[in-house]
């Protein structure tokens, strides 16, 4: 026993610690009554005394100036500690239900274990994303969600710096390899492991790596042919409207060639555009694709084309729909190209995806993800303003087509909320700024309202599950992603699944 109830409300209950225990925040405890376990997470903790302030306040003095040695009598009686606590579930039998009832006052209150996870079912695509935690003691209980449900309804990795978000997301990668198709823009080059464990140690063998220098063996040449960009796939990026109009102008008299043909200065016969304008986008495009002009020829410098590539966003896009995760160093480009190379092939995807729901072919077909990191540079609130991109796109109507998204930020709250809101699934590492939690807890899947203390004092590696796939915001650890983790899932790639029901 670690203590007991003794009043409040619903939402609010206040329980006393037993003397030789120690409640933390975060953590679980289980109150039984006439048959039902009720699951309880502290949420706030204070010190309650029956010595008054004025006492209390006299009795430290005493020990403070005059270095007097104070004994109390009854001293646990009179000293404790006092938790709040909020109901998280209900179980009856092998039941579970939200909470709707309160236990009876001074029911005891115990920790956590295994066995009071039984209630737990198997999903019918389990992705595991951790341990469950009590505070933090980390239980040998495994947390699974549905990775189709999940998927699809897009996924938010928010937390600061240093608090996780690489391990979650290796971890996540790692579980989804082979049974859906990732595509993870990689600006740290963190991922393949190009230099220790990583993804290409996966024994799906399902793991495709495009890099533009040092290429590994088994790994691609990153080059992309310029006739397949389109004047929509700058949509991302922060084009005048003038420019966009110019754009689009050279697309439709010069289809394919539109972008060389205004590197060269090719006339449209069409519309007429103010010369500062085109020549403004001449150098913008110039610069962006790493393009050179001399004696009316075309030079490219960079990742972008003219004579090779021109069945890499294809190839990228294949990859996917056979389940592969395609991996793309941007490490060493700038984040506008990382944006436009997202754009090329997340509209690739889109597309071919709406194709296959008109034909009726999209539960053939893998659930498709996009990892986003910073998303805020095509999601945020004023990138958003200028106009839809292919990302608002599909945060909006991509659970349709069974494409999603994994948005990994730090600044959730340069999100709209109407995109947060899509991201059905948030997993919530520690984050301190409070303007952060609350648009968190404004968009969370479950009442967190009482969580904001929760949330910042939440460790390394420690998480809350906010899932419309869960039935309560689920405290978890996260493993670490280390070479026995990587040995285990070699030697035994059949593992035991749970998820909530």
């Amino acid at each position: 026993m670690k203590g007991q109830l003794i009043s409040g409300k619903f939402g609010e209950l206040i329980a006393r610690q037993k003397s030789d225990s120690q409640f933390e925040l975060g953590e679980i405890l289980i109150a039984e009554d006439s048959g039902a376990k009720y699951f309880l997470q502290i949420y706030d903790l204070q010190y309650g005394s029956q010595i008054s302030q004025q006492n209390l306040e006299m009795i430290s003095g005493m020990s403070l100036e005059e270095d007097s040695d104070i004994e109390l009598m009854d001293k646990h009686l009179r000293n404790y500690k006092i938790a709040f606590l909020k109901p998280l579930i209900t179980i009856h039998g092998d039941s579970s239900s939200l909470s709707k009832s309160l236990p009876e006052p001074f029911t005891n209150l115990r920790e956590i274990n295994s066995n009071d996870m039984s209630f737990l079912v198997k999903p019918r695509n389990p992705l595991f994303i951790g341990n469950l935690r009590s505070g933090s003691k980390s239980l040998d209980v495994p947390v699974f969600l549905d990775s189709k449900d999940v998927l699809t309804h897009h996924v938010l990795v928010s937390g600061t710096t240093g608090k996780g978000k690489s391990v979650l997301m290796k971890n996540l990668l790692w579980e989804l390899t082979g049974n859906t198709g990732l595509l993870v823009l990689d600006p740290h080059d963190e991922y393949y492991g190009r230099n220790g464990l990583g993804l290409k140690d996966n024994p799906s063998g399902k793991i495709v790596y495009y890099t533009s220098r040092n290429v590994p063996i088994g790994a691609r040449t990153l080059k992309i042919n310029i006739n397949v960009l389109r004047p929509g796939h700058f949509s991302c990026l922060d084009f005048s409207d003038a420019q966009e109009q110019a754009m689009n102008a050279y697309y439709r008299e010069y289809g394919n060639k539109w972008v060389e043909s205004i590197i060269i200065d090719k006339p449209l016969n069409s519309v007429k555009f103010n010369d500062a304008t085109i020549n403004v986008l001449k150098r913008r495009l110039m610069y962006l694709l790493d393009l050179d002009f001399y004696e009316s020829r075309v030079f490219c410098n960079g990742i972008f084309d003219i004579a090779a590539g021109e069945s890499t966003i294809k190839s990228i896009s294949d990859d996917l729909i056979n389940a592969k995760t395609v991996i793309i160093d941007t490490s060493n480009f700038s984040g506008q190209i990382e944006l436009l190379i997202g754009s090329l092939i997340a509209t690739e995807v889109f597309n071919k995806y709406k194709h296959f729901k008109m034909n009726g072919e999209l539960d053939k077909k893998p659930v498709i993800s996009i990892v986003l990191e910073e998303a805020p540079r095509v999601l945020g609130k004023t990138v958003l303003e200028r106009g839809d991109n292919i990302f608002s796109s599909i945060a909006r109507e991509g659970r349709k087509f069974n494409v999603g998204l994994i948005a990994i930020t730090q600044l959730p709250s340069l999100i709209p909320r109407e995109i947060l809101a899509n991201m059905n699934t948030k997993l919530i590492l520690g984050t301190e700024m409070l303007a952060e939690r609350q648009a968190l807890i404004d968009s969370a899947s479950q009442d967190l309202s009482s969580d904001s203390r929760n949330i910042a004092a939440l460790d390394k590696g420690e998480c809350i599950i906010s899932s419309n796939f869960s039935k309560f915001a689920i405290p978890i650890k996260i493993p670490f992603f280390d070479e026995k983790k990587v040995q285990k899932k070699i030697d035994n790639v059949e593992t035991s699944f749970l998820g909530l029901k």
